[in-house]
């Protein structure tokens, strides 16, 4: 398993291997039909046997890197697998035994590993790799799932939280409307004219005794008190009428 380092520092992938003693009880042409119909799957026959080649990614040069080749004849089957540099060996060699597995599976009637190795490989594939789930992978997998907690509550505030802006937005825009209805009817009550209005303030303090309590005067005919007060500043200032002490 030499690492060989090409031009710009480029490292060329590991290469390991699988053996295993089998048994063809149907045809390689048979084999190669079925395996033909899987999705980036290569089947080539020859006078030996059949070789099953999967490209999982290539080089800048556009050459395979990561990839296997199951080679089958009658008797044996031969994995050849390439393992990038910076990947973990156990974990792949895990990966190309489920890959061998789902190509055995689907040619069980026709062609078959010998059990006892195969079971062998898969014992020792999964037990290294179990072997090297230390604590701080352990400890790892408890924060996602102590993160992953905090995150589904987290969304579910945030649907909650949405479902209230959109309360406030309504209210908030019911509350513009009765604001914008009630500034329309104190501009409304502006409206009158000063003219107008000391008329209005005569008649009531020739109806009223010559008196005129503001606040009653402002109900009656809908003017903000501060008006009143002014008209009658105005009134008092024109000579329209007095001030008695």
């Amino acid at each position: 398993m030499a690492e060989e380092q090409g031009k710009a520092g480029f490292i060329e992938p590991d290469i390991e291997e699988i053996s295993l003693k089998s048994r063809l009880s149907g045809s390689f042409e048979e084999i190669s039909k079925r395996v033909s119909s899987l999705q980036f799957f290569y089947a080539k026959l020859d006078s030996d046997g059949i070789s099953i080649l999967r490209i999982e990614s290539r080089d800048i040069q556009k050459r395979p890197f990561l990839f296997f080749i199951i080679r089958m004849t009658k008797d044996n089957i031969n994995v050849q697998y390439s393992i990038a540099h910076d990947s973990s060996p156990k974990l792949r060699r895990l990966y190309i035994l489920k890959n061998l597995l789902a190509i055995l599976s689907l040619i069980a009637d026709i062609y078959q590993a010998d059990n006892a190795e195969l079971f062998q490989h898969l014992d020792s594939a999964i037990e290294d790799v179990t072997n090297s789930i230390t604590q701080s992978y352990s400890a790892l997998f408890n924060n996602y799932d102590s993160l992953f907690n905090e995150y589904r509550e987290l969304k579910r505030l945030n649907i909650v939280l949405t479902a209230s802006n959109k309360n406030l937005t309504v209210q908030g825009m019911q509350l513009s409307a009765e604001n914008k209805d009630l500034k329309d009817r104190m501009k409304s009550l502006e409206m009158y004219s000063d003219e107008s209005l000391m008329v209005m303030v005569q008649d009531w303090i020739e109806t009223h005794d010559s008196t005129i309590d503001i606040n009653d005067f402002s109900k009656v005919h809908k003017v903000p008190p501060p008006r009143v007060e002014q008209i009658l500043n105005k009134m008092v200032s024109l000579g329209y009428i007095e001030i008695k002490g």
